[in-house]
C-alpha cells in the first residue's frame, strides 16, 4: 500500500523501514480495508466487531499544493481564500466588530517513549500535521466592507500550542496547551502588549497527546468550558497520565477553579452551544486501533455528570479489551453519542449556524470540519459536512458542503480544522495543511456581503 512518499521516506529513514513495512499486518491478519463511510453516519450507526492490530495499518493521503485550485461547494454557495500565508492556522475566532482571529499553532514535539511512536511520528509527517505552527495568533480585518481584509497583524505572540480563543466582555481568553491565560482586550485594537495572567491551568506535558484545548464561554459569561483530550489512543501510557483528561472542564471565570463537566470523551475537539435548546454539544475524536470501522467519530448533546465511556468502552456498553482491569460500574452508565460522524474521519470544528447569508437549507444545523483518516481504506473525511436540526436534534443525513481537500487521486490538497461564521454570516474555514483561511458565502448576486 506504500506510495512514491512512504518509499521515499523510508529511504531517507532506514530505521523506520521495518515498522512501516509491518504497518498493516494485524494480530488478526485482517484486511483493514473499510466498507462503506456513508452507512456509519446518523444516530443509529453499525458497529463491526472489532480487530487487533500489532502496528496500526497506515493509509496517508499524499500532500499536494493548491496552486490554483480551491475547495468545491454545492449549487448556491461560492469558496474564495480569505487570506493565505499562515503558519497551520487552526483555529478561528469572529470578534464582535467582525475582526477574524486565526490562531497558528502546532503542538509540543511529544517523546518518544515506544517504538509505535516512531511509526505516530511519521505518520504526522506524512500528513502534513508536523508543520511548523507560528504560536501566535493574527488578526484579518475588512475597513471596507467588502469581506476581503486588508488590514493584518499579529495579534498576539509567543503563546505556547493555542487552540481555543473565547472573548467575554473586555477579558480575551486564549486556551494554551498548558493554561487558560486572560488579556486585556479593547474592541478594534490590533494587537495586544498587555502580558496575559493565568487563570487556570489544564493538563500539558510532557506526555502531551491531544494537545489541542477547545474553549467556549457560556451565555453568561460566567464559565468557560474546555475539551481536554486523552493522553493516549488508549491508556498506553498509563492510566494516570490520563488525570482531568478525556474530559470537558467547566471553569469559573471568577476563581479559575474548574470541574469535570462530562468525561470519557477521547478528545472533544469542539464546542458549541445549540441554539434552540442552549444544551452544549461538542464534536469528538474516538479511539484507533480497532478497524476501519471502529470507531465512528461523533457530534453530541454533553450532559452534566455524563460519561461516554473512553477508555473502557465504546458507544455505549461495547467494551474494548484492550483496557485492563475494566470498569463495569462506568460502562454500565456510559452515554452512547447522538450522532455518528462514520469512522476516523477526525472532526476537529464545529458551528451552529444562525445567520441567513447562506441558502435557507443551512439555516438551521451544524458544520462539522474534518480533518481525514490516516488508518483505513478508502480514505475517510477531508470536507466540511453539515448537519440538519430540528427541535434542536440532528434530522437528517450530513450533506457534503465543502469538499476538494483531497483531489480524484487520494492527494490532500488541504484539511479543514477550526470554523467560525463571520458577521455577514458567511462560513469561514481554517485549512492548516493549505494555510489558508477560505470563506464560503451565497453566490446571490443580490447579498450584501458579495457586492
Amino acid at each position: 500500500m506504500m506510495d512514491t512518499v512512504n518509499i521515499a521516506y523510508s529511504v531517507k529513514r532506514p530505521h523506520l523501514a521495518l515498522l512501516v513495512a509491518v504497518a498493516g499486518l494485524g494480530l488478526t491478519g485482517c484486511n483493514y480495508e473499510g466498507g462503506d463511510p456513508s452507512k456509519q453516519i446518523g444516530a443509529n450507526a453499525p458497529l463491526p466487531a472489532l480487530q487487533q492490530y500489532l502496528i496500526p495499518p497506515i493509509q496517508v493521503a499524499k500532500v499536494v499544493a493548491w496552486g490554483k485550485e480551491t475547495p468545491a461547494v454545492p449549487q448556491g454557495l461560492q469558496v474564495r481564500a480569505l487570506a493565505t500565508g499562515f503558519e497551520h492556522p487552526r483555529q478561528l475566532y469572529v470578534l464582535p466588530n467582525g475582526d477574524v482571529l486565526v490562531v497558528e499553532s502546532n503542538g509540543p514535539k511529544p517523546p518518544i517513549n515506544r517504538p509505535k511512536d516512531i511509526v505516530t511520528d511519521w505518520v504526522t509527517w506524512l500528513a502534513g500535521a508536523a508543520a511548523k505552527g507560528g504560536n501566535r495568533i493574527t488578526l484579518l480585518r475588512d475597513t471596507n466592507g467588502d469581506g476581503i481584509p486588508d488590514q493584518r497583524t499579529v495579534f498576539l505572540d509567543h503563546l505556547n500550542s493555542p487552540f481555543g480563543v473565547a472573548l467575554v466582555g473586555n477579558d480575551l481568553y486564549v486556551a494554551n496547551t498548558d493554561a487558560i491565560v486572560r488579556y486585556p482586550y479593547q474592541e478594534g485594537q490590533t494587537s495586544i502588549s498587555a502580558l496575559g495572567t493565568k487563570l487556570t491551568d489544564l493538563p500539558g506535558g510532557p506526555i502531551d497527546h491531544h494537545w489541542t484545548k477547545s474553549l467556549l464561554a457560556s451565555p453568561d459569561g460566567s464559565k468557560l468550558y474546555v475539551g481536554v483530550g486523552s493522553n493516549s489512543n488508549i491508556t498506553e501510557n498509563g492510566i494516570g497520565a490520563e488525570y482531568e483528561r478525556a474530559a470537558i472542564w467547566e471553569v469559573d471565570r471568577a476563581s479559575g477553579a474548574h470541574r469535570i463537566f462530562a468525561s470519557g470523551v477521547r478528545n472533544p475537539t469542539g464546542l458549541a452551544w445549540e441554539p434552540e435548546t442552549h444544551k452544549l454539544w461538542a464534536v469528538a475524536n474516538e479511539r484507533d486501533e480497532i478497524g476501519p470501522d471502529l470507531v465512528p467519530d461523533y457530534l453530541t448533546s454533553v450532559q452534566d455528570g455524563g460519561f461516554y465511556g473512553w477508555p473502557y468502552s465504546y458507544y455505549g456498553q461495547h467494551l474494548d479489551p484492550r483496557v485492563q482491569p475494566q470498569r463495569p460500574d462506568l460502562v454500565a452508565k456510559a452515554i452512547v453519542p447522538d450522532y455518528a460522524l462514520s469512522s476516523h474521519v477526525a472532526p476537529l470544528g464545529v458551528a451552529m449556524y444562525t445567520g441567513t447569508e447562506l441558502p435557507a437549507n443551512y439555516r438551521s444545523g451544524a458544520f462539522v470540519s474534518e480533518h481525514g483518516s490516516w488508518d483505513r481504506t478508502p480514505l475517510n473525511g477531508y470536507k466540511v459536512v453539515f448537519v440538519p436540526f430540528s427541535g434542536g436534534k440532528p434530522s437528517g443525513p450530513a450533506q457534503d458542503v465543502v469538499t476538494g481537500f483531497l483531489d480524484a487521486n487520494d492527494q490532500a490538497r488541504g484539511r479543514p480544522v477550526g470554523l467560525a461564521v463571520d458577521r455577514s454570516g458567511a462560513l469561514l474555514i481554517a485549512d492548516d495543511l493549505g494555510d489558508t483561511v477560505w470563506r464560503v458565502s451565497s453566490n446571490n448576486p443580490h447579498s450584501a456581503s458579495n457586492n
